[in-house]
């Protein structure tokens, strides 16, 4: 006999699977099947199960058929049987399930008491209100074949109103048929590399994320550092590395030593791109962020066919969002794609939706000007912080962006974070962010996120950071 489906969700609350299979007569088959689902949970006590009558039709069985194993399971305590209460799951002891030795999970460590680790926006600051308000009003908007499989390219609506932003706030120069949506820049990084769309070697910068480096290894890249100094990247070096014909960049905030790529550099790296058939890819993690100095618009805008320009939300909204784009020469466009395959398999579509209405609606402006306001305010607490209790250290690279690179005393910075952990204080080592193959000179630091902890909380994790830190002439 094969399975059948009891489908009566206003009568039981929701469809239930009945496999009627197996030896013996059908009413032996039916008593046994609702046993099963009596004992696996899927039909719970208190559970009303459906008039014999509507069971029988449902299953194609004889009503006696349904009424007699409805008596038996009865008589058994399974179900019970009241005048007008229909028939229901009896409320009896399930029985005990056999132990299970859980199986031993990785450990993960405890998280601070202070955290100041890069990387992490406010999340206390999301704009709910506005999010679910974008959301309703562009699930309303949104056409029927919105609820379909989604488009690898990521949806018209985003598409285009990324494009108007990026251009009026980045000074990308881009249509919405130049972006692909994804997840994030990791996932970017996967699709341009993993995916065969380029190769390298790639020139990178000798300080930056490992996880980022660790992907580009995974795909069989080779990652060659560039030297960096006050000014940015030294990107007249590219000329004197052979083989490589890429090179990955945060020329608006350089990660983590901080500082924007100088106008000259801006403009050689270009250059190398055009005359050696490079390409660049553009970090832009957070270039809305800046404080005292005027914006620094995207490379991108200098030549749209060399530069990769890559963004994502996980600064300036969350990285729960999981959103991003690549602005990309026209020529690429068609192998991302390719990589990326037929469905859209990581962004949400009725996220995107709602980015794209968040954005047409003004929210997403006025949700970065607070935000800068903000950590504008937070930045200065720290700055302040340290002048009145370590005036012997003083935070660099805090012109933009959501952290500040504190330099130590050679020889300081091992202790310091342990220092740092004895005072229940999370924060990133600079060394943690040093290319394994860079040559230049390394310097002691702390690389200090001035975003995560919430305004009651601040205050006590700057006093914590400032016990950490090393006295003067240490």
């Amino acid at each position: 006999m094969a399975e059948s489906w009891v489908n009566s969700a206003e009568r039981i609350g929701s469809d239930l699977l009945l496999e009627l299979t197996g030896p013996g007569s059908r009413r032996a088959v039916l008593i046994r099947a609702l046993r099963d689902a009596v004992r696996e949970g899927r039909l719970t006590p208190g559970t009303r199960l459906p008039p014999y009558r509507s069971l029988a039709a449902d299953l194609g069985l004889a009503r006696n058929t349904v009424a007699d194993a409805y008596a038996e399971l009865v008589a058994e305590g399974w179900l019970t049987a009241r005048q007008g209460s229909g028939t229901q799951v009896a409320h009896r002891a399930a029985p005990a399930a056999p132990a299970r030795v859980p199986k031993k999970a990785p450990a993960r460590p405890d998280a601070p008491e202070h955290d100041l680790r890069q990387g992490r926006p406010d999340a206390g600051s999301f704009p709910r209100t506005a999010w679910l308000a974008a959301s309703r009003r562009a699930l309303n908007a949104a056409p029927n074949d919105a609820f379909g499989p989604g488009d690898p390219q990521g949806r018209t609506e985003l598409r285009r109103a990324l494009a108007g932003y990026l251009s009026r706030a980045r000074g990308v120069r881009c249509s919405p048929e130049r972006i692909v949506i994804c997840s994030g820049f990791a996932h970017a990084l996967r699709l341009l590399f993993g995916g065969g769309v380029l190769r390298g070697p790639l020139a990178v910068e000798s300080y930056g994320l490992g996880f980022h480096r660790s992907i580009l290894t995974a795909a069989g890249v080779r990652t060659v550092p560039l030297a960096l100094d006050e000014h940015g990247a030294r990107t007249g070096e590219l000329t004197g590395l052979p083989g490589v014909r890429g090179v990955l960049l945060t020329p608006a905030h350089q990660f983590p030593t901080g500082g924007p790529l100088h106008p000259r550099r801006r403009t050689a790296v270009i250059d190398w791109a055009r005359t050696g058939g490079g390409v660049v890819l553009e970090d832009d993690y957070d270039g809305e962020f800046r404080y005292d100095r005027e914006p620094v618009g995207a490379l991108q805008g200098l030549d749209p066919d060399r530069v990769v320009h890559l963004g994502s939300v996980s600064k300036s909204l969350s990285p729960a969002v999981r959103l991003g784009w690549m602005v990309l020469p026209g020529h690429l466009v068609g192998p991302v794609l390719a990589a990326k395959g037929e469905r859209e398999a990581w962004a949400s579509v009725l996220d995107q939706l709602t980015l794209a209405e968040f954005i047409e609606s003004g929210h997403y402006d006025r949700h970065i000007r607070r935000m800068r306001q903000r950590y504008r305010r937070r930045r200065d607490q720290l700055a302040a912080a340290l002048a009145a209790h370590a005036p012997h250290i003083a935070p660099t690279g805090v012109a933009a962006g959501l952290h500040a690179v504190l330099r130590l005393p050679p020889g300081t910075e091992r202790s310091t974070v342990k220092a740092a952990a004895w005072q229940g204080l999370g924060l990133d080592p600079l060394s943690g962010f040093r290319h394994p193959a860079a040559t230049m000179p390394s310097e002691d630091g702390l690389v200090v996120g001035y975003a995560t902890p919430s305004d009651h909380a601040y205050g006590a994790a700057l006093e914590a950071l400032c016990r950490a830190l090393p006295p003067p002439g240490a």
